[in-house]
C-alpha cells in the first residue's frame, strides 16, 4: 500500500524520542513487532540484534528529523510489500533543500540469489538522498546484519557520497572525518574504499556502474558473504559509528551549502550523477537487478529527476 503519512515534525532528530519511533514502527508493521523475531538466535546473538533494531531507529530519527526540518515539511509516503522472500518498508519525502529522501528497511526470510545465504535472522537499512542544490552530492547508505542457519553472521554495507557538484572542501572534509573511524577501530581504508570505487561485487556484465568518491567505504567484499566483517564488538561497532558519522556528516554539508551559489557546470555534474545512479540501479547493482521488488528500490533510492 502506497499512502502518506505525517512521521516527524520539523525539529532537531534529538528531539523525536525512541519511544515514538518505537510506537511508529510497530503501526507500520504490527504483526512484526508483536513476533518473536529472536526465537532463533542465542543470546548473545540475540544482543546484537537487540541493538542492531536500536541503532536503525536512531538512523532513521537522525535522518528524517534533519531533512523534515531543512524542508520544513514532515509529509511522508510509505509503501510495504511483502512476500516469501522478505519484507519491506519504504519512506519517502519530498521538499525544497531535500528534493527526495528515502529510507528503506527490509526482513529478509528466505533467499533468492546464489549469493544470499539462508538466515535465522536479517536485518537491512538503507538511505537515498538527493539535495536540491548540485553542491551536495547525493548519498547512498547501506547496513546489514545477519545471522545465518549454519549460525555464523555478519555485518555488511556502504556508505559513500555520488558527487555531482560537492567541492573539494566538502569531500576532503567527509574523507578525513572517516579517517578518524577507520583509525579508530584499526582498519584501513584502502581496500573499503578502492571496492566502493571498483564496484567489486556489482552484477557480472552490469553497466553504468555508480561512481562515488571514495571517501567512504564498501563493506561488502570481493566475494560475497565471505568476505564479509563477523559480527564482533570490534566490527559492530565500526559499522554503527562510521555509518552514524557519515550520516552526521553529510546532513551538515546540505545545510551549509543549501544557498550557496552554483554554476552551470555545477548542474551538469548533478544531472550526470542521477542520471549514473539511475544506470547503476538498473543495470549493475545486484540487488536491484535481482532481488529487490522493483516498485521498492524505485521508490526508495531513484532521483526526482533525471536528464537524458
Amino acid at each position: 500500500m502506497n499512502k502518506i503519512v505525517n512521521r516527524y515534525a520539523p525539529y532537531p532528530a534529538q528531539q523525536i524520542t525512541a519511544v515514538i519511533v518505537t510506537l511508529l514502527l510497530a503501526a507500520v508493521c504490527p504483526a512484526a513487532a508483536a513476533a518473536d523475531e529472536f526465537a532463533k538466535l542465542t543470546s548473545e546473538q540475540r544482543s546484537f540484534a537487540e541493538r542492531m533494531n536500536t541503532f536503525m531507529d536512531e538512523m532513521e530519527a537522525l535522518y528524517f528529523g534533519t531533512i523534515t526540518k531543512l524542508n520544513g515539511n514532515n509529509e511522508m509516503r510509505s509503501l510495504d510489500m511483502a512476500n516469501q522472500y522478505a519484507d519491506h518498508n519504504v519512506w519517502v519525502t519530498r521538499g525544497s533543500v531535500v528534493e527526495k529522501s528515502g529510507r528503506m528497511r527490509v526482513v529478509t526470510h528466505a533467499p533468492t540469489r546464489e549469493f544470499q545465504p539462508p538466515t535465522t535472522w536479517s536485518k537491512y537499512f538503507s538511505v537515498d538522498a538527493h539535495p536540491r542544490s548540485p553542491l551536495n552530492g547525493m548519498i547512498h547508505g547501506a547496513i546489514v546484519l545477519e545471522y545465518t542457519e549454519g549460525g555464523g553472521g555478519h555485518i555488511a554495507g556502504f556508505i559513500d557520497l555520488l558527487p555531482g557538484g560537492t567541492p573539494a572542501e566538502d569531500l576532503a572534509f567527509l574523507k578525513e572525518t572517516m579517517d578518524a573511524v577507520y583509525e579508530k577501530y584499526g582498519i584501513d581504508p584502502a581496500e573499503h574504499r578502492e571496492i566502493s570505487v571498483d564496484g567489486s561485487f556489482l552484477e557480472e556484465g552490469g553497466t553504468g556502474r555508480r561512481e562515488p568518491a571514495g571517501v567512504g567505504g564498501s563493506f561488502y567484499g570481493r566475494s560475497g558473504p565471505g568476505d564479509l566483517f563477523p559480527v564482533t564488538e570490534q566490527y559492530f561497532g565500526f559499522m554503527t559509528e562510521f555509518y552514524r558519522e557519515f550520516l552526521t556528516a553529510y546532513l551538515s554539508r546540505i545545510s551549509k551549502r543549501q544557498d550557496d551559489p552554483f554554476t552551470a557546470a555545477d548542474l551538469k555534474a548533478q544531472d550526470h550523477l542521477r542520471r549514473n545512479w539511475l544506470e547503476d540501479r538498473f543495470f549493475s547493482d545486484p540487488f536491484t537487478v535481482k532481488v529487490v521488488p522493483y516498485e521498492i528500490w524505485s521508490f526508495s533510492t531513484l532521483p526526482p529527476v533525471v536528464k537524458f
